[in-house]
Order: C-alpha cells, then sequence, then structure tokens
C-alpha cells in the first residue's frame, strides 16, 4: 500500500523541545509556569490591541468558560452558526441552554447576516433574546465580521468568535481571534499550529481573562484552605503543552504560507477541471487556507472521488455536516436557506498540510485528474 497522505497532520518546528526542556529542567510540569506565560505573550503579540489570552485545554473549553463569563445559563438561547465541527455548539448544552442554528452565505460558507438578523427578530418575538451569537470561521475563511458586528451592537447581543480553523487570517488588515466580545482558537493536531491539545480564551480585557483563568483551575478562593464560591473547571494548559505551542508560534506564518501555496497548486491544477469550484476571497478578506476545499457537481461526484482518493490511501472529508441536521440537535430552532445543506453534499476537503511534500501533493492532483479523465 502506498504511504498515508494526511488531511492536516501536525508539523513541528524543531523549536518545541528546547521549551520543553527548560520546563523539566526546571520542574515546570504543572497547569502554570514561563512556558504558559510566555505562549499566552506571543499569541497577545500576534493578534494585536486588546487582546488577553488565557491558554486553556481545548478551543471547546474556551468556548464553554466564554459562555460562562457572559451568564449563559438554564432556559437561555444562544445563536450559532449551522456550518460548523460540533465543538461550537457542544458547550451551550453544557449549560442547559438552546442552541439556535443559522444558516451560511455562499460568499464566505459563513453564518448569513441576512439569516442572523432573520433569527434574533424572530426570538426577541418569541419572547427570548439570544444571550450570544457565536460566528466561526470556517476553514480559515472569515466571516462577515463587519454586519455580525453591526447586528450584535444594534440588538445588544455579544458575539463569541469562534476562530478555531482561522488563526493566521485577516479581515480588512485585523488577525482573526481579535474580533469577538470573546474569541476562541484551538491548538488540536490538526489545526495550523498544535499543542497536541488544547486551545485559548481570548478577551478585550484583563480583568475577563484573568476571570477565565480563575474559573479554569478550578474557581478556588483567595483562602490559605479549598474554598469555592464558585463552579470551576479543570480547564488549564500546562506549562508543557504551552512550551510545544512557543516553538509553533516561531513557524506560524511560514504554515500560512505553504497552506496558501498548496491552494494555489490545487486551484491551478483544477482549473480546467469545470466540476470543480473553489472558494474565493472576498475583497477585504485573507485566508489562511487551513483546509482547501473544493465544491463538485453533485453528492455522486463528491463520494465517487472522495473513495477514489480513499483507494489511493489519501485521507479527504467531506465538508461539515450542518449542526441542524445533526440528530442530538433535531428539535434545535434552525433558520436555514439551504446554502449549508448544498455544501456538505458536494462540498471535499483535500490534503492540505503544511508539512505536504511535493510528492503528496502531486499525488493527489494525479488521482483527482485520472478520475475526471
Amino acid at each position: 500500500m502506498k504511504p498515508k497522505i494526511w488531511l492536516s497532520s501536525p508539523h513541528m518546528s524543531g523549536h518545541e523541545q528546547s521549551y520543553i526542556k527548560d520546563a523539566f529542567d526546571s520542574n515546570w510540569v504543572a497547569p502554570l509556569g514561563p512556558n504558559v506565560t510566555g505562549f499566552e505573550d506571543d499569541i497577545q503579540g500576534y493578534l494585536g490591541v486588546d487582546s488577553h489570552v488565557a491558554v486553556l485545554s481545548s478551543g471547546t473549553a474556551a468556548i464553554h468558560l466564554a459562555l460562562v463569563l457572559l451568564n449563559v445559563s438554564q432556559g437561555d438561547e444562544v445563536i450559532c452558526q449551522s456550518k460548523t465541527f460540533s465543538a461550537s455548539a457542544n458547550p451551550i448544552v453544557y449549560l442547559g441552554a438552546t442552541p439556535v442554528f443559522v444558516d451560511s452565505e455562499s460568499e464566505t460558507w459563513n453564518m448569513c447576516p441576512i439569516q442572523l438578523e432573520i433569527a434574533i427578530k424572530d426570538r426577541i418575538t418569541k419572547g427570548v433574546k439570544p444571550k450570544a451569537i457565536i460566528a466561526v470561521h470556517l476553514y480559515g475563511m472569515p466571516y462577515n465580521v463587519s454586519r455580525v458586528k453591526e447586528l450584535s451592537a444594534r440588538y445588544g447581543i455579544p458575539v463569541i468568535e469562534d476562530s478555531a480553523e482561522a488563526l493566521g487570517s485577516e479581515f480588512e488588515g485585523q488577525k482573526c481571534g481579535a474580533f469577538g466580545d470573546y474569541s476562541i482558537l484551538s491548538f488540536n493536531g490538526n489545526k495550523i499550529i498544535t499543542t497536541s491539545g488544547g486551545g485559548a480564551l481570548v478577551s478585550r480585557s484583563e480583568k475577563n481573562k484573568n476571570k477565565a483563568v480563575f474559573l479554569a483551575t478550578q474557581a478556588r478562593d483567595d483562602t490559605p484552605y479549598y474554598q469555592h464560591s464558585n463552579i470551576g473547571y479543570n480547564y488549564r494548559m500546562s506549562n508543557i503543552l504551552a512550551g510545544i505551542g512557543r516553538g509553533q508560534m516561531t513557524v506560524l506564518d511560514d504554515h500560512v504560507i505553504k497552506r496558501r501555496k498548496n491552494y494555489k497548486i490545487y486551484e491551478t491544477a483544477f482549473n480546467d477541471i469545470n466540476s470543480i469550484k473553489f472558494l474565493q476571497e472576498p475583497e477585504g478578506y485573507f485566508s489562511n487556507r487551513w483546509l482547501t476545499c473544493i465544491l463538485l457537481d453533485s453528492i455522486k461526484t463528491r463520494e465517487h472521488l472522495r473513495t477514489a482518493l480513499e483507494k489511493e490511501n489519501i485521507e479527504s472529508r467531506p465538508l461539515w455536516k450542518p449542526m441542524h441536521q445533526q440528530p442530538i440537535f433535531k428539535s434545535a430552532p434552525r433558520y436555514v436557506n439551504g446554502i449549508s445543506d448544498d455544501l456538505f453534499d458536494r462540498g471535499l476537503c483535500l490534503p492540505s498540510g503544511s508539512n505536504l511534500t511535493e510528492e503528496q501533493i502531486k499525488r493527489v492532483i494525479t488521482t483527482v485528474k485520472q478520475f475526471f479523465n
């Protein structure tokens, strides 16, 4: 069998082990220490103004804490982009709240501002004003930040910016991860940089960052004994994993360049195949191209191509199945226009890692071209 080509595998810089060695040498093997502080500072410096970062055990934990900080609780409703991974929506249910799913726009595949306003107005009419909006930069493509922010301000609903897939992306020159009332990042093994497992919560104030850290470390009161006046969580990132993150930050921009290069290679190679379409960057948008995604002419073509790649030991994957199609959310309110359903039917993610070799990407291209020929 030919060697496996993965969709998006970890890509180490070579600098990680020096930070990890420092942690072991100094016995900082705990959910605090110099690497934790250093990693947070590195991310804050990268994102720019008004970014206060708490590194955590996962991006899911970051969404959960953002909802807690926004006082989401039993009986509340939270608007969530339907076209996303389930981790965007699950923390809503952790708190006993109800997700309200909003469909996509064709320009970015992200939350449709028209459907968002319809949803907000309808939920208010029904007597439940949503407590938050979770908007996602899907596959690294920024959502329509201006319109979502405008609706957030008009109706007084805070935004949780899910930037799990979009570290290194930009909207009108500003880094994704710096737009929401709270923003979240993911450093899962398949992301553009990784800490093996991990994430971060980004807030606009140091006070809220400190409250997040307090909640993420079991919410222990400031007493000489263990006393708890709040429910806390075990969500803090370890100093070891933060050391991996510090090494990864040294190559983040290089990884963005490589993934964008992969996208251009695919786009050029498949330019003459009418059945393949790509998501273009609207003016003012800059995608890290975390994953290169294509749209085929039908679900049948999508599945046959995926199977052809699988036979060549090449991993590919359909676009995220919308949350409003998921069995677990079958009773949740939804405001849909059919776009995310169509994207799921016809969309396919191609191998996109920053460590793809020239030979590997040629193998993918050859397999796709042979399929269509």
